[in-house]
């Protein structure tokens, strides 16, 4: 019985942790790294990701320098970023490519605010699925009478106390995205 609590709550965790990364790639109008942590470039012929490629950093709150460790890389890794999903516009100066970070209007933020709720509710979801896979293994084991019914009942209740302290770290992961989102 403990096994399967304990497997309960390294699945939950493991949802939430997905979430947070998640989290981290949606930008919030100032510049971090990690938004380009998923980025990758083709190099020769394969695709790596650009953290193996350049040396990122973060000059100031709205500016991302990127310097690839090969010259012949900067207009590779400059139109990788300009067709990304991200909606940056790098500019090259030399063997640094710089990458402002445009300010969020309202609308955007408005959708990524969606985004983040909609990542939250998939994170809920596959909570309460590994709620229903443990509460399934339980009933098959006092159906073959590895347990009794008490037993049962009781690690039910435990592993939906576990669900629902979960939910509530996911809520407020979702609450204070949103407002980081929401702050100018």
């Amino acid at each position: 019985m403990n096994e399967v609590k304990q497997n309960a709550v390294i699945r939950m965790q493991k949802s939430v942790d997905a979430l947070k990364l998640d989290l981290s790639k949606i930008r919030t109008g100032r510049a971090h790294a990690g938004i380009l942590d998923h980025i990758s470039v083709d190099y020769y012929g394969t695709q790596t990701l650009l953290t193996q490629l350049a040396n990122i950093t973060v000059a100031d709150a709205t500016t991302i320098n990127i310097q690839p460790y090969e010259k012949t890389m900067i207009q590779t890794i400059e139109k990788v970023i300009r067709e990304s999903d991200l909606g940056l516009n790098p500019s090259t100066s030399g063997e640094l490519i710089r990458i402002p970070m445009p300010a969020l209007t309202e609308e955007r933020r408005k959708d990524l605010i969606k985004v983040v709720k909609s990542e939250g509710e998939n994170s809920k979801i596959a909570i309460r699925n590994i709620r229903r896979d443990c509460n399934e293994i339980l009933k098959k084991m006092s159906k073959v009478k590895e347990i009794s019914e008490d037993d049962e009942r009781r690690m039910q209740e435990e592993i939906q106390k576990i669900t629902d302290e979960f939910i509530i770290e996911i809520d407020k992961l979702i609450n204070a995205k949103e407002k980081d989102l929401l702050a100018i």
